[in-house]
């Protein structure tokens, strides 16, 4: 008999968790040799999901809710589900339903046969076209700069053996990318495929906001990539040289000839390229500065306000 965890992180999901919990208790009946919880992360939701977690938790004794003292993200909401968890294998799944529960029954399979680390990676996924091209596009550049283990259409559903789980939490990043983190590790991850079905209609609508996707984007090439800093080490060079090319081109004509080189609209066009470039620079550079700074500081990655279990 094993003990199965599986973590939700929750953000204003409220109309969505009664439909899966059903759908984890229908899993748990499917696996009745097994003993499981159930850990939701409240990560600071401002409608009614705390509420109705409450309530689903007086149904259900197998559940345990974490409250946050505010929104500190999903990987934080993970990481702190992650160390309330007890299970010998620990999936994490999202509230959306956008991703089959069901499937958890064929990463416990691969589990049982010594896989380590099972990875539900996206195939397909019934998203906008925009949504679908830009994680793509985040995908393959990080598959082609960072980790190269990084499944095709990336992966946000995971089971992984409490060995593994220890690891993670003895980890103690900030701004950390935990998809990234399951990968540096290695362990040889086994990849189940899915179809990533669309949200409906009745469970809300996403709370990744613009902001929230480029905070992603960069927490993950600044954890796992030196490229932004050698491209602009790179570029520095290029423009290195151009300049010195340019120098040597322009002092050459003024010493063989009696013309004049016309350069105020040249040198403006350089000064404004280089001193692009130069923001640029800088500004890679304070990305990884300010994550330096963030890690010296040691702020904890989550508060968490309190912990709800059944008859206590």
């Amino acid at each position: 008999m094993s003990l199965i965890s599986i973590v939700v992180p929750v953000f204003n999901n409220a109309a969505s968790l009664a439909d899966l919990l059903e759908r984890f208790q229908d899993l748990a009946a499917k696996n009745a040799n097994d003993q499981f919880e159930f850990v939701f992360v409240d990560d600071g939701s401002v409608d009614d999901s705390f509420s109705v977690l409450e309530s689903l938790l007086q149904k259900e004794a197998r559940i345990q809710i974490v409250k946050l003292s505010r929104n500190f993200g999903s990987n934080a909401a993970l990481l702190a589900g992650l160390g309330q968890t007890h299970g010998d294998t620990v999936a994490a799944i999202a509230a959306d339903l956008q991703d089959p529960p069901e499937l958890i029954n064929d990463m416990l399979v691969d589990w049982r046969q010594g896989h380590k680390v099972v990875l539900a990676a996206r195939q397909s996924r019934a998203d906008e076209f925009l949504t679908t091209l830009l994680a793509d596009t985040f995908y393959s550049l990080f598959r082609r700069f960072a980790i190269k283990t990084m499944p095709k259409h990336g992966f946000d559903f995971f089971l992984i053996d409490r060995q593994i789980c220890d690891l993670i939490n003895n980890i103690q990043e900030n701004n950390t990318y935990l998809m990234g983190l399951i990968l540096w590790l290695g362990f040889s991850p086994k990849v189940v495929y899915y179809h990533r079905q669309a949200r409906e209609k009745r469970y809300g609508h996403s709370m990744w906001t613009t902001a929230k996707k480029i905070k992603y984007f960069l927490d993950s090439f600044v954890a796992f990539s030196y490229f932004p800093v050698r491209a602009a080490s790179i570029i520095g060079i290029v423009l290195s040289m151009a300049g010195l090319i340019y120098a040597a081109i322009v002092i050459a004509l003024r010493l063989a000839t009696s013309v004049q080189p016309e350069g105020w609209a040249s040198l403006m066009i350089v000064v404004l390229i280089v001193s692009g470039v130069q923001m640029l620079m800088i500004g890679i550079l304070g990305e990884y500065l300010w994550r330096n700074l963030d890690e010296t500081r040691r702020r904890p990655r989550f508060i968490v306000e309190s912990i709800l279990e059944a008859n206590k």
